[in-house]
């Protein structure tokens, strides 16, 4: 089996793990297929739930393209001869639950390889977005990715922490999107047996997604709320958008590479607001929440009781 067909089938496998444990968790609704091709190669396998009991919208993507000729921007960041044919697969979810005191989430792992495999490189993370901040939630997510991190290099989860509060912000609102998580790009370790501890990352990455994210929606998603949190729930994801449209190198590399534009986008949610200089109430959950979301050391922090 070559890299790529092991990277590949480790995505279609944890896709299929993945959509198995978040409809169980909603208990209403079931993902649908949208398969699709590429012009000019591959393709990708798209599985969708909208209108569940606990998830509003939830997706979880993979996709496998290539192509004669790399993407301009990746060929100009890595300084790749732009007539380099590629290959590149990855699997991305994205979950937008219907109440608003459970965080959205966000996960993606790729793998690229350019030269017919001769060069290489992994990447990936994953990130929660609250619309009110809990610690307890926060610390149980990078708790849960630190470990994925540790059995690589002790060393590797400050920095992708660090790389992650550093991607999810949004310079125009001088805001991060959310409590971070991690985030690496163009991971190739040196040294033999460099792809493999890189692919066993990745495959322990893909198998934190469940454990880190399924047992905070299961503590908030039956929690009360009215018209004034889904008010704000609303107004949080229209800032989800905004980062996603302008600054997000998964939904560039997407378009770019000509993928399928349904896929894509079902990262968006399916509802979302924008209100002119909204200013929450003073002393509210909602003006808590900019102070919640500045970058952290999570796990540093001292214990607190469950809650905000």
């Amino acid at each position: 089996m070559t890299h790529r067909d092991k990277v590949l089938a480790l995505m279609r496998a944890a896709q299929t793990e993945l959509t198995t444990a978040f409809a169980d968790c909603d208990g209403a609704a079931r993902f649908r297929p949208h398969d699709w091709e590429r012009p000019g190669g591959g393709g990708g396998w798209a599985r969708i739930l909208e209108d569940g009991a606990v998830f509003e919208r939830a997706g979880v993507n993979v996709s496998a393209v290539r192509g004669t000729r790399i993407p301009p921007a990746i060929s100009k960041k890595h300084d790749i001869d732009p007539g380099t044919g590629f290959f590149a697969t990855g699997l991305s979810t994205v979950l937008h639950p219907l109440n608003p005191w459970v965080p959205a989430f966000h996960a993606n792992f790729r793998y690229f390889e350019v030269d017919e495999g001769r060069t290489w490189w992994f990447g990936g993370g994953a990130d929660m977005t609250p619309s009110y901040g809990f610690e307890e939630d926060a610390r149980h997510l990078h708790r849960t990715l630190k470990e994925c991190c540790d059995g690589f290099d002790p060393a590797f989860y400050p920095r992708a922490k660090r790389t992650c509060d550093e991607y999810f912000f949004l310079p125009h609102r001088q805001e991060t999107r959310g409590v971070g998580g991690i985030f690496f790009d163009h991971l190739h370790p040196e040294g033999p047996g460099g792809w493999d501890r890189a692919f066993a990352l990745v495959e322990r990455g893909l198998g934190s997604l469940v454990t880190g994210y399924l047992p905070i929606v299961r503590r908030r998603a039956k929690t009360p709320y009215g018209e004034r949190e889904r008010r704000w729930q609303l107004l949080r994801r229209g800032r989800y958008v905004e980062f996603n449209l302008i600054h997000d190198r998964g939904t560039q590399f997407g378009l770019q590479t000509r993928g399928n534009t349904e896929a894509i986008l079902m990262s968006l949610p399916p509802l979302a607001s924008w209100s002119f200089d909204f200013r929450p109430e003073p002393d509210s959950e909602e003006e808590r929440l900019a102070e919640f979301l500045r970058p952290r050391e999570w796990l540093a922090a001292e214990p607190a009781e469950a809650g905000r």
